[in-house]
């Protein structure tokens, strides 16, 4: 079991802190985003847990707000890059340029930096874009730098990418290779939201009533909370829900939950590393000092969705890996 090391109060006050203060970022993004609690909280977890996120959904459900939004009330520089077919990798990292020096008449290079640069990034529609400059941007993800011309130029801190996907037009799309979604810390799936939440939402956006979002926190504040995150204490018992969930969603499980003839690979360590790191962050945002299974039952779906895929004959039968990653929580816990 992890413990706080300190023996007063200081890490349980900072802690109290970051969650009242991660609380008021969560409430004034809802009241630009309606009917979008769970994707908001989601992300929240996700960028507390300094990872990256996928955002799967049509268009029209608020994805580009939620990264602008979020941009605004946590203080950090946010850009958005539209992914098409003809995009280069030079496009979002940048190139260099020749240019004259004044006065001496020498030539030199000078590297010029895409929108990649930036502390928040939304990637929209990734699998529209070629494997090469998706690559270009995972990498980044990955080691928090580009290089170009052997020259390393490392991206902004925090540096977190929203990517999203449209789960319907997929004429045209070049999907990511598992080895890629295993980037993203979480797969958010982004639903319609509900009827009085898509009525305030009409009345807000017709009749002139929107409210800007306004900075809550900073760079700094954010740095802090993820770092707070690292030191939540985890109880064994929701260790070890971590590790039987992780190793149950895998094809050669010694669980016997009756599924495994459905997987066809599962999830590695790394989404072991995710939980661990997801649940300490929802936990901080809901204001409490240690997990619960509970965060790990909610979190499981996705955590696992991306790292993980059924067979043919699974496929077939109509199963999902949704149902199967709820029916091993079921079997567990």
């Amino acid at each position: 079991m992890t413990t706080l090391t300190q023996t007063d109060d200081t890490i349980v006050t900072r802690i109290e802190a970051a969650g009242e203060r991660i609380q008021r970022v969560q409430k004034a993004a809802a009241a630009v985003i309606f009917g979008q609690e769970q994707v908001i909280e989601r992300t929240l977890v996700t960028i507390l847990s300094g990872g990256h996120a996928l955002l799967i959904g049509v268009p029209g459900l608020a994805k580009t707000l939620l990264v602008e939004t979020l941009g605004k009330v946590l203080g950090l520089d946010a850009k958005r890059i539209q992914f098409t077919p003809d995009l280069m990798p030079s496009d979002i990292i940048g190139s260099e340029v020749l240019e004259d020096s004044s006065g001496s008449g020498r030539r030199s290079f000078r590297f010029v930096k895409g929108p990649i640069f930036a502390q928040l990034l939304m990637a929209d529609e990734i699998n529209r874009a070629s494997p090469k400059t998706q690559s270009a941007l995972l990498q980044a993800m990955q080691e928090h730098h580009v290089t170009v011309a052997g020259q390393r130029h490392d991206v902004p801190a925090p540096f977190h990418v929203l990517a999203t996907q449209n789960p319907l037009e997929q004429e045209g799309t070049y999907p990511l290779p598992e080895a890629q979604l295993d980037r993203f810390l979480l797969q958010i799936d982004v639903g319609y939201p509900g009827r009085d939440a898509e009525r305030r939402m009409l009345l807000a956006t017709t009749m002139g009533d929107e409210k800007p979002a306004s900075r809550v926190c900073g760079p700094d504040d954010l740095f802090q909370a993820q770092a707070l995150v690292r030191r939540i204490p985890v109880g064994e018992q929701v260790m070890e829900a971590i590790l039987s969930l992780v190793r149950a969603a895998r094809p050669d499980s010694e669980h016997d939950s009756g599924l495994q003839g459905q997987i066809a690979w599962g999830p590695g360590p790394r989404a072991s590393q995710a939980l661990m790191l997801a649940v300490r962050a929802r936990a901080l945002l809901d204001g409490r000092f240690a997990p619960s299974t509970d965060d790990v039952v909610a979190l499981a779906g996705p955590v696992l969705r991306h790292r993980m895929a059924l067979n043919f004959a699974a496929r077939a039968e109509g199963a999902t890996t949704a149902n199967v990653i709820e029916r091993l929580c079921q079997s567990l816990f």
